[in-house]
């Protein structure tokens, strides 16, 4: 499919031609649910913990006789009956993240991509550089193009003067094309990948 390639300052300087094998597939909203999932457990610390019984620092005698006392029958204070005392159930130090073959892996990057050519909401733009990393400059461009969201997918790297100047910027993102995920593709309202990115892009996943 042809795409009219765009510059920063809003004006057309030329078209480029995308591969259908990468960006006009059947978006398919399980698979895109699925990586989701996979990159947002993979994020996890697995940091959460409590004291189980076994762990709290109290005596294990018994708290009064057995029978007699008209109370119930407690032999340690670490229970979770009493304030203070061990959880039970409670969460352990662990790792949440889950196995995804890399061809469904790849199949998300593609439907997440394919979601936004069909939306209308993927760009091109001929190169993500300034001349100074001045937010100030980056801000005027963004209103001409009417970028209030977005995310800009660069070459192998991103460019030092328009990386230091999207940096202040919350609702903009700024990742190099090997950074490239699907959770970014889809939290962001308009995509944006420069020329090299497309290259490398298709090299990748065609």
């Amino acid at each position: 499919m042809q795409v009219q390639i765009t510059n920063l300052a809003a004006e057309q300087v030329g078209s480029l031609e995308l591969a259908d094998a990468v960006f006009g597939v059947e978006v398919r909203a399980d698979i895109l649910h699925r990586v989701v999932l996979w990159q947002l457990a993979k994020r996890r610390g697995g940091t959460h913990k409590v004291k189980t019984r076994a762990e709290i620092a109290r005596t294990g005698a018994k708290l009064y006789k057995q029978k007699g006392t008209g109370r119930a029958r407690h032999g340690s204070r670490r229970v979770n009956l009493f304030r203070g005392g061990g959880v039970t159930h409670g969460p352990v130090v662990r790792d949440h993240a889950t196995d995804l073959p890399k061809k469904v892996r790849a199949l998300g990057l593609k439907c997440a991509l394919s979601s936004k050519v069909a939306d209308g909401k993927l760009v091109v733009l001929d190169q993500a550089a300034l001349t100074e990393p001045k937010t100030k400059a980056l801000v005027g461009a963004l209103g001409k193009l009417r970028w209030d969201n977005a995310l800009v997918i660069t070459g192998a790297e991103v460019e030092r003067n328009f990386g230091l100047a999207a940096r202040n910027l919350q609702s903009i993102d700024v990742l190099p094309a090997q950074g490239l995920n699907v959770y970014d593709i889809l939290r962001r309202d308009t995509l944006v990948l420069t020329q090299d990115a497309v290259r490398q892009i298709e090299e990748r996943l065609a």
